[in-house]
């Protein structure tokens, strides 16, 4: 990251699932490892996260799902990243994933899916090497 422009991270959980504890965990993480932060909270909608992405100019979406509408939820955000203009913001996701659906949710856009369990460290270090900020 270069000194002048941090990686600017939103941190959303779409859908009705109110579980949020890990996804403020990693909101957490991100804004210890010096990365802006922007949490939206739980129960928003697709386009309540893309706008929010879109007015606050990230760089990248992290999704969390434990509700089993991952499929539909993150796919949409990132069909309606696409249809505004913002097709470069990196979309990842996480929660309770089943195997079978991570080639699906990746075929549609999504970058990455971390599982629970996974180290916050080996997150913040995909972060660094795959998502540059925006010029």
């Amino acid at each position: 990251m270069s000194p002048e422009k941090k990686l600017r991270v939103l941190i959303a959980k779409p859908g009705l699932d109110g579980h949020d504890r890990g996804a403020r965990i990693i909101a957490r993480g991100y804004r210890d490892a010096g990365f802006e932060v922007i949490y939206t909270g739980v129960h928003q909608t697709p386009e309540q996260i893309v706008t929010a992405a879109i007015q606050e100019d990230v760089d990248l979406v992290g999704l969390s799902c434990l509700s089993g509408a991952h499929r539909h939820l993150f796919t949409e955000v990132v069909k309606q990243l696409r249809e505004n203009g913002a097709a470069n913001v990196t979309v990842i996701g996480g929660g309770i994933i089943p195997p079978e659906d991570i080639p699906r949710l990746k075929k549609a856009g999504i970058r990455e899916i971390f599982l629970p369990g996974t180290p916050l460290e080996k997150i913040l270090a995909w972060t660094r090497k795959n998502v540059k900020p925006a010029k």
